[in-house]
């Protein structure tokens, strides 16, 4: 049985280590962020070449991973906690790499799709984050995001609630530190700086699934599309192809293609 200090700081970081065993439980600690993952891996493109590789920046226990069967990518995880990443792989993430998203181990321009979910909430400037997810991101690639936003409605339902109250699925109590909930203007910004113009969506539960959870009918509770993203929301966009790379393509291309 997995023990937690009750004197956790907010947002301490060792709790990924100390619960990676929870990662997989349905009724467990993660249980919800597995339902986000389904979200998140539906705003990911199937893979238009061979050798395709997503990069899944705090992949924790690899939840995003049987999602994504079928659409053709080698599917790469990084992640802080080296006991979360050894899940991970033992749940079929291709590679695991262990290492900070602040400046993630990896060469530039290596990733055809780069999803970072449920962790922009976590550091101090997630405008660092976004800046290394799109230089790992290859020009033409897809960022896909999804975070907590800086307001007071997630304040209430993300701590005060769900880390308080006897839930039947519970975060962890000093999981999160609202400080470092994240400004969704300044996340368009950001991305946009680095050549990918986001679009933003929120997610909500599927009301009609509450009442079958909350009396142990139904495993889950589905997320839908929303376009409140004042809980929780999502961000895709695509990475500005260089004007020196479309004229390098528009050199190479045979007498006859195109217009």
């Amino acid at each position: 049985m997995t023990t937690v200090s009750s004197t956790r700081i907010p947002n301490d970081p060792r709790q990924y280590d100390e619960l990676a065993d929870q990662w997989w439980n349905p009724e467990g600690t993660f249980a919800s962020l597995s339902w986000i993952a389904r979200c998140r891996a539906a705003l990911v493109p199937t893979a238009t070449r061979e050798n395709a590789v997503l990069v899944d920046v705090a992949c924790g226990g690899g939840l995003l991973h049987p999602h994504l069967v079928g659409k053709g990518y080698t599917h790469v995880g990084v992640d802080l906690s080296a006991e979360s990443g050894r899940v991970a792989r033992a749940h079929g993430v291709d590679q695991v790499i262990r290492g900070d998203m602040n400046r993630i181990p990896l060469a530039n321009e290596c990733a055809d799709v780069v999803t970072a979910g449920q962790c922009l909430e976590h550091v101090t400037d997630p405008a660092r984050v976004i800046a290394e997810c799109c230089r790992i991101l290859r020009p033409g690639g897809t960022l896909v995001v999804d975070t907590i936003p800086d307001t007071a409605i997630a304040r209430l339902l993300i701590i005060t609630l769900a880390e308080n109250l006897p839930l039947r699925v519970k975060a962890p109590k000093g999981c999160h530190d609202h400080r470092l909930f994240v400004n969704r203007a300044g996340l368009v910004r950001a991305a946009a700086a680095h050549g990918v113009s986001l679009r933003l969506q929120g997610l909500a539960p599927k009301l009609s699934d509450i009442p079958g959870f909350l009396f142990h009918r139904r495993p889950e509770i589905r997320l839908i599309p929303s376009r409140n993203t004042s809980v929780l929301f999502q961000g895709v966009g695509v990475k500005r192809v260089r004007a020196d790379a479309r004229s390098h393509r528009e050199a190479r291309r045979p007498a006859g293609i195109g217009g």
